[in-house]
């Protein structure tokens, strides 16, 4: 019997969904769709995928980059899926003085 591996596992375990950015997988897309170890050790894998995240590959690629620079710590807990790309948008959109103000 072919040992089922930790992507085919994760795949099973996971909704497929990534984690950051919250886009949704299916058909061919889903190979865009990784795995990302929590604590960057990739022989960390235990069966309840408790050390897995599902990742696109440009939030994957965006949270390695970020390891390498010293910007994330990996057991930093963090907030997933909770990433509001447009938050404060507002803010950035209204005039600093207003006409008539």
């Amino acid at each position: 019997m072919k040992p089922v591996n930790y992507r085919e596992q994760a795949l099973k375990l996971f909704p497929w969904v990534c984690g950051r950015c919250g886009r949704d997988f299916e058909g061919k897309q889903l190979r865009e769709l990784t795995v990302h170890h929590k604590d960057h050790n990739h022989d960390n894998n235990p069966p309840d995928g408790s050390n897995w995240e599902l990742l696109c590959i440009y939030c994957h690629d965006h949270e390695h980059s970020k390891f390498e620079t010293g910007h994330s710590k990996p057991d930093r807990e963090e907030h997933r899926g909770t990433y509001s790309p447009f938050a404060g948008l507002d803010k950035l959109l209204k005039p600093d003085d207003e006409p008539g103000a």
